[in-house]
């Protein structure tokens, strides 16, 4: 029996993952479970703070012009694709995490910082450090999808669900109710362990990527299914 894989994040994403799953012939479906807009906000004076907060790069895809202003400001991203949004609007990057904003601001030195933080309208408050502040501004806002129908159906037979946030974590949960879809048909393969918390329960299985990586997810979708067909 094929091992489907189904994928749920928004664009451009979305489209990259299934591309690169079809090159690894994994057989796969996906579609947004929410989508993302802008949000009005003024920026702040870039030299009233010591860097930037970012857990997502949708913060770089809608921030809008007023991003310029603050492109002297070091970035503290929460993972690589992150990073990579912030380079590509001409910021630098001062550190890269791998588990969440929370366990980026965790291993920071101690010392006095005065951090800006951007961020989607819902979004995981985060504890300071000793000596340091936060001032959040929220740039995006997302609103949810329904699955498909015709997806819904392809689901209830059971895979590999990729999740690469939270947010797209409960609103599978959500789905799967309203559907009545069976969640212990679906292993969830996750980018960290806030989205394996977030997911809830009743789930076959939940499996966390070595890296918060897409080709890390994808291996370990390859992986499952394997494991599942057998």
């Amino acid at each position: 029996m094929t091992c489907r894989v189904f994928v749920f994040r928004p664009e451009p994403g979305l489209s990259v993952t299934l591309e690169t799953a079809k090159a690894l012939e994994l057989d796969v479906e996906g579609c947004p479970l929410f989508e993302v807009e802008p949000v009005e906000w003024g920026a702040p004076k870039a030299d009233s703070y010591d860097g930037l907060l970012v857990g997502s790069s949708n913060v770089f895809r809608h921030g809008g012009t007023h991003l310029t202003r603050l492109t002297s400001l070091p970035v503290y991203a929460v993972g690589e694709a992150t990073a990579e949004g912030a380079r590509e609007k001409g910021y630098m990057v001062a550190r890269t995490g791998t588990g969440g904003l929370q366990a980026l601001l965790d291993n920071m030195k101690p010392g006095e910082r005065h951090m800006l933080r951007l961020a989607g309208e819902a979004h995981v408050e985060l504890q300071a450090p000793e000596g340091m502040t936060i001032d959040t501004r929220v740039v995006y806002r997302t609103e949810p999808l329904d699955i498909p129908d015709e997806m819904a159906d392809i689901m209830r037979v059971g895979g590999v669900v990729l999740l690469h946030s939270g947010e797209a974590a409960k609103r599978l949960f959500e789905e799967c109710e309203r559907l009545e879809i069976d969640r212990s048909r679906l292993a969830l393969a996750v980018l960290g362990p806030r989205i394996a918390d977030l997911a809830g329960e009743g789930w076959h299985s939940i499996h966390i990527a070595n890296q918060p990586r897409d080709a890390e997810l994808l291996a370990l979708a390859e992986q499952l299914c394997q494991t599942m067909t057998n």
